[in-house]
């Protein structure tokens, strides 16, 4: 099949359709990251050490709430809006049971009672007076109702824990009180908490979109937020001479306006007030939830730990490491666009229990995983060394910085193929395998982590990432490859 890895039939057209859009949403905000960090750079080395630092803090803190928020949501979304569109003929009295998992190890997403017209048949007497048509455009899909409720709570919990928390994070993080980083990173993280509810309801609203299997809604804003960042960035820190505080209010303005742009696209789609509670179904989402949030608490574990002993090792070392991992996440982020393709994919197969297309879906978005990798490897290899001027023109940190592009570079093939991975399994409801896997991959991690930094210092923390993110590779293909969990149908074929 790897032949047709490239074909552009109606699979691989679907594919495309979410992946690339999605790819682009993906790499703007780190790409908004970067541009910040360029920006500071010309400030000095300890700004930008900084706001590495509270960079670091700030993603890996929301990534506790995101990913599971994302994730879940789009699997929701997908399936409900799948058997939304499946005709009563075509149902059976199994559909709903089995096409959110074929893994009786899982919990369903779907209840057995639920159907994609319960909540909307509370709104009969509406229909009753002929307005079928606008019901129809405005389609009645709960997780997107639960997932603005669950993101605004997160949103506003996490700004509190970072505003509250800043020194005694970053203390943890290594920048000591005496050190003068302290201020800049302080004041960034403090500024930057506040869009924590913008973050969190946008990216809600994207877990939506990428449901309905729509990535060109989120696209649009994502880049209208970003060029606006970009714009206000050199304003705010040169011509009012706001220094790290201007990049970080930048920042927050422009998350609060793709909040507001994707709040209006979403209520002209979605009918955002359910007919009572009981259809948020909240219980489902916070089960499934806590499943992925096992699984990102231990992934953010071991990020912000490596940034942490990158930090213990001067600020030389942590700016180049901030530049390194900036560039390594914004690059592997392409990958997660084929990730959300195949999960909305998959889950829709799911959920329609059509394991043909289930099989094809996984089979080309891991191909095309592969190829991505090595052409990001590729380009990395090669442009990074010119590029790193970018980013900074102290002597040192570009010496460390070339230490690390090997490593940047070279990791992209298995990078990708994990992110596909996760993606594939996601769309398979499989959250339970993906949180306990990972839970065992970091015990082992993080005092490889600790063993390698204090021998190897700088090389041995890009050694530790790169077996972290082997193992995450090997732990997908093993799942699929053995056929267990949701994929034993495969044993069939």
């Amino acid at each position: 099949m790897g032949r047709y890895v490239l074909k552009l039939d109606e699979l691989g057209l679907e594919i495309a359709q979410i992946a690339f859009p999605a790819a682009l949403a993906f790499t703007a905000d780190p790409i908004a990251s970067l541009v910040d960090t360029a920006f500071i750079g010309q400030i000095g080395p300890v700004e930008l050490a900084a706001v590495g630092v509270s960079i670091a803090l700030f993603n890996q803190v929301s990534r506790i709430a995101i990913f599971p928020l994302v994730s879940v949501t789009t699997s929701f979304v997908a399936e409900e809006d799948a058997i939304g569109r499946v005709s009563p003929e075509e149902e059976d009295s199994e559909s709903l049971e089995t096409g959110s998992t074929v893994n009786s190890e899982n919990k369903e997403l779907i209840p057995q009672n639920y159907s994609a017209e319960g909540p909307c048949k509370a709104k009969s007497p509406v229909s009753s007076f002929g307005i079928d048509k606008i019901e129809n455009e405005r389609r009645c899909i709960p997780s997107a109702s639960s997932a603005l409720v669950i993101g605004a709570i997160l949103g506003l919990i996490q700004a509190t824990f970072l505003i509250s928390g800043a020194k005694p994070l970053l203390n943890f993080m290594g920048v000591g009180s005496d050190s003068p980083m302290l201020g800049p990173a302080q004041q960034y993280l403090t500024l930057r908490s506040l869009g924590a509810p913008a973050v969190l309801l946008s990216l809600a609203m994207q877990g939506v979109f990428r449901g309905f299997k729509d990535t060109k809604t989120p696209l649009y804003a994502t880049v209208a937020g970003d060029v606006t960042n970009i714009i206000l960035d050199p304003i705010f820190m040169f011509v009012f001479g706001l220094g790290v505080r201007g990049a970080a209010i930048a920042h927050v303005l422009s998350q609060y306006l793709i909040s507001v742009i994707l709040l209006w696209r979403l209520m002209k789609q979605v009918d955002l007030l359910p007919p009572s509670i009981k259809h948020l179904r909240l219980g489902q989402f916070l089960r499934n939830g806590l499943l992925l949030l096992m699984r990102v608490v231990a992934v953010t574990f071991c990020v912000t730990l490596s940034a942490s002993l990158a930090a213990r090792q001067g600020s030389t070392s942590m700016a180049a490491f901030q530049v390194c991992l900036q560039v390594w996440l914004a690059t592997s982020l392409l990958a997660d666009g084929l990730a959300v393709a195949g999960q909305a994919i998959l889950a829709s197969a799911f959920a329609k229990k059509d394991y043909e297309k289930a099989t094809a879906t996984a089979t080309r978005v891991l191909q095309l995983g592969l190829l991505l990798g090595l052409m990001l490897a590729a380009v990395l290899g090669l442009g990074l060394r010119f590029g790193a001027r970018l980013f900074t023109s102290d002597a040192d940190v570009l010496h460390m910085i070339s230490i690390g592009i090997p490593f940047v570079a070279g990791t992209q093939p298995i990078n990708a193929l994990a992110f596909v991975f996760d993606g594939v399994n996601f769309g398979a409801s499989d959250f339970a395998y993906s949180a306990y896997s990972m839970e065992s991959l970091c015990s082992l991690i993080i005092p490889c982590l600790f063993l390698l930094s204090s021998s190897h210092k700088f090389i041995g923390i890009w050694v530790a990432l790169t077996i972290y993110m082997s193992l995450r590779a090997l732990a997908g293909f093993w799942r699929i490859g053995t056929g267990t969990g949701p994929w034993n149908f495969l044993r069939n074929l």
